[in-house]
């Protein structure tokens, strides 16, 4: 019976923490970034992406907005060039609980003990969002943000997904050095 119980408070715990995006960012730290004040997405690159043309478009604008609230503009001789990269990848999740009393080894009833175990098999899409920032003029990456997280099929809740993997990547743009 306590299994049972506890069996929603593990879901809402494992639903909580499946919605937060990790997210880690690198450079080149010989870059003065408060000289970039423009960009342009990189049409080659951006291209290449193979999600649907509805996500890549979310993906695009919620940069856009993003980068406008950081000063920054769009333009035909920008000063960064805005790539994207994503790759997913299913993760299978097996969760075995004892139901009643004793332990049991092994799956299903046991005769020597009350009780059981039971397994739930759930799975999931994690998504890798990468946003490169390169220089236009020299042709070098100077700034990468990564953000890990899962993904959604809900039509409903695509956008605020991808606006929390955008905006929780560009907020370590620019360097905390250079933010001062």
């Amino acid at each position: 019976m306590k299994a049972i119980k506890l069996l929603p408070v593990f879901l809402l715990l494992a639903f909580a923490s499946c919605s937060s995006v990790k997210v880690y960012s690198d450079y080149d730290n010989k870059v003065d970034f408060n000289q970039y004040k423009t960009y342009a997405f990189h049409k080659k690159g951006i291209d290449k992406i193979e999600i649907s043309e509805l996500d890549k478009k979310r993906i695009l604008y919620a940069i856009d907005a993003e980068l406008s609230k950081k000063g920054m503009t769009k333009s035909e001789n920008p000063d960064l060039l805005i790539n994207v990269f994503t790759k997913e990848r299913e993760k299978i999740d097996v969760n075995q609980y004892s139901s009643g009393f004793g332990y049991g080894w092994g799956y299903g009833w046991n005769p020597y003990l009350w009780g059981g175990r039971s397994s739930t098999i759930s799975s999931s899409t994690e998504g890798t969002l990468y946003i490169d920032l390169i220089d236009a003029k020299k042709k070098e990456l100077v700034w990468q943000g990564e953000g890990i997280g899962y993904l959604t099929n809900n039509r409903n809740e695509k956008e605020k997904v991808i606006n929390e993997f955008v905006t929780k990547i560009l907020e370590q743009f620019p360097p905390s050095e250079m933010k001062k």
